[in-house]
C-alpha cells in the first residue's frame, strides 16, 4: 500500500484508520448516505444540477488538503490509473444522475430500496472481473437482503405510496440503472483504491464524476431540453447560466450538505472501507440505506410505510448482518483477510 501523505505531521488518514474499526466507518458512512434521499427532494433544482453541485462541492473540500499534503500521490500516479479512474468517475455520474432523477417519479422508500440491488451486480461482476470467490454465508446474507427489499417494495405497492408519482415504473427503472452504475464504480474502485491512498483517489474520482455530469447538464441546456431533468433558457449562454446558477438560496445551502454528509461522510468514508473489507461486505452493508431513508422519509416527508414495508427493512437488515459476519471469517475472503487491524489490505493481483 502507498503512503497515505507526503506532507509533514500527522496523516489525518491514517489516523482514522488506526482508531476506526472498518465495519464502524461503514456505520457512519450509511447513515450519511441515509439523509441524501430526503436532501434531494428538498431541492427545487433540476436532478442532474443537483447531483453535478453535490459531487462539485465535495471535490472543493477535498481540494486544499490533498493540495498541500498528496503532491507526491499524484505524481505517482500512472496514465493507466487516472484512466480506470475516470471511468470509475463516470459509472458514479451516471449513478447519481439517474437515482437523483428517480426520486422525482416514485416513493423514497421505493427509489431507494430499488437503487441499493447493487449486490447482485457486484457479485457477478466480482467472480467475472476480479476472481473474487463468494462462499456460502456471503451469498446467504445478500439473498436475505435482496428478499429484505423485494418485500419492502411490496410494502410500497400495496400502501399506494411506490405509485403516487406520474411515472413510477419510469422512476423504478432509473433506479435500477442506478444500482447497475453504483456496482461497476465499487468495482472498479476497489481494484484501484488499493494501489492509490484515499484522497488522492476520491478526489480523481469525483473530479471526472463532475466533469461528466456537467457535459450532461451543459449538453441537455444547449439542446432545449424540457422536462424535470433540465429546463432551457433564451438562447445558449441564457440556457446554460439559468440552469446552473439560477436557484434559490436554500438549494444551495443543500447543495453543501450534501456534499458534507452524504459525499464526504458517506462515499468517501465507503472509498476508504473499500481498501479494509470485501467489496460484496461494502455493498451490502449499504442496504441499511433504505431502512434510515425510508424512516427520514416518513418523519420528514410525510410518506405512508405499512407494515410490510416495515417487516422488509427488519429482513435488509438481517442480510447485513449476515454478510458481516462472514466477513470475519476468513473463508469468506479466499484466505486473503485484511491485516489485523484493517490498515493492511491484500495486494491487488495484476
Amino acid at each position: 500500500m502507498p503512503p497515505e501523505s507526503t506532507g509533514s505531521g500527522p496523516d489525518p488518514v491514517a489516523a482514522f484508520a488506526e482508531r476506526t474499526p472498518p465495519l464502524l466507518a461503514l456505520v457512519v458512512a450509511v447513515a450519511a448516505v441515509s439523509t441524501s434521499a430526503v436532501l434531494v427532494r428538498w431541492a427545487a433544482a433540476p436532478s442532474a444540477v443537483t447531483a453535478f453541485y453535490r459531487v462539485l462541492f465535495t471535490t472543493l473540500l477535498l481540494v486544499p488538503l490533498v493540495g498541500t499534503r498528496y503532491g507526491g500521490a499524484f505524481r505517482r500516479l500512472a496514465p493507466r490509473d487516472g484512466f480506470v479512474a475516470a471511468v470509475s468517475g463516470i459509472a458514479l455520474a451516471v449513478h447519481f444522475a439517474a437515482w437523483f432523477e428517480s426520486l422525482r417519479w416514485t416513493s423514497v422508500a421505493a427509489s431507494v430500496t430499488l437503487v441499493q440491488a447493487q449486490p447482485a451486480f457486484v457479485a457477478v461482476g466480482a467472480w467475472l472481473a476480479l476472481d473474487e470467490r463468494v462462499d456460502r454465508l456471503t451469498a446467504l446474507g445478500v439473498v436475505v437482503a435482496l428478499a429484505g427489499m423485494a418485500l419492502l417494495s411490496a410494502g410500497e405497492l400495496l400502501s399506494g405510496a411506490a405509485v403516487a408519482g406520474d411515472r413510477p415504473l419510469y422512476g423504478n427503472a432509473l433506479a435500477v440503472l442506478g444500482a447497475a452504475a453504483a456496482a461497476a464504480y465499487v468495482l472498479v474502485g476497489r481494484t484501484l483504491r488499493q494501489r492509490v491512498p484515499l484522497l488522492p483517489y476520491v478526489t480523481v474520482v469525483y473530479a471526472a464524476c463532475a466533469m461528466a455530469l456537467l457535459v450532461f447538464v451543459v449538453g441537455g441546456a444547449l439542446g432545449g431540453v424540457e422536462g424535470s431533468l433540465l429546463r432551457p433558457g433564451s438562447g445558449a449562454v441564457g440556457a446554460v447560466a439559468d440552469t446552473l446558477f439560477d436557484h434559490p438560496r436554500a438549494d444551495w445551502l443543500l447543495f453543501l450538505a450534501m456534499a458534507v454528509g452524504p459525499g464526504l461522510l458517506g462515499h468517501t468514508v465507503v472509498n476508504w472501507a473499500l481498501a479494509h473489507v470485501e467489496s460484496s461486505v461494502v455493498s451490502v452493508s449499504l442496504l441499511g440505506e433504505p431502512v434510515g431513508a425510508t424512516l427520514l422519509g416518513v418523519v420528514l416527508l410525510g410518506e405512508v410505510v405499512g407494515p410490510v414495508t416495515v417487516v422488509g427493512g427488519a429482513v435488509v437488515l438481517a442480510g447485513v448482518a449476515v454478510t458481516a459476519r462472514a466477513r470475519d471469517t476468513p473463508e469468506s475472503s479466499g484466505g486473503e483477510p485484511a491485516g489485523p487491524h484493517g490498515d493492511e489490505p491484500p495486494e491487488t493481483v495484476e
